[in-house]
């Protein structure tokens, strides 16, 4: 579904391992929550694992319009770059101590929800930024092609 006027590249990926823990985890607390004399207290529990779910289970990049947007899950955690302040995009690899979500590494801000591989772009200011991705090479690619 296109929500921009030329999507030039569009790619959505799911954090398996973080969507199965947090399944797990939910599975977990129902099975030892006591509906009988602490629903409230459940409800609450699950309501909040699943709005983690939603807000950190995906990370959607679309590059539409001269334009680099990346969001996680719903939306609410989002950036976008112009592709003109785009001076380098390349494959990097991360360490596995960085994690997943969004992270202040050594090289500065990173969006991740699955893996290690992540596509830095550098900005004219100077600044960098770490798009996790399962396509690194084609994310690179595309961005070094209209930068």
């Amino acid at each position: 579904m296109k929500f921009f006027a030329s999507e030039v590249y569009r790619h959505r990926q799911f954090g398996k391992l973080f969507i199965v823990l947090l399944a797990l985890l939910l599975l977990l607390v129902v099975s030892i929550g006591d509906l009988n004399h602490s629903p409230g207290w459940l409800f609450l529990v699950v309501t909040m694992l699943l709005a983690v779910g939603l807000i950190f289970g995906s990370l959607t990049v679309v590059i539409a319009d001269g334009v680099l947007h990346c969001w996680l899950g719903i939306g609410l955690f989002r950036r976008r770059f112009e592709l003109r302040d785009i001076t380098a995009a390349e494959i990097v690899r991360n360490h596995w101590y960085y994690g997943w979500g969004i992270r202040l590494t050594p090289n500065g801000w990173m969006f991740n929800v699955n893996g290690l591989d992540a596509v830095e772009i550098t900005l004219s200011s100077g600044k960098m930024f770490r798009i996790g991705t399962d396509r690194p090479q084609q994310l690179a690619q595309i961005i070094q092609a209209h930068i």
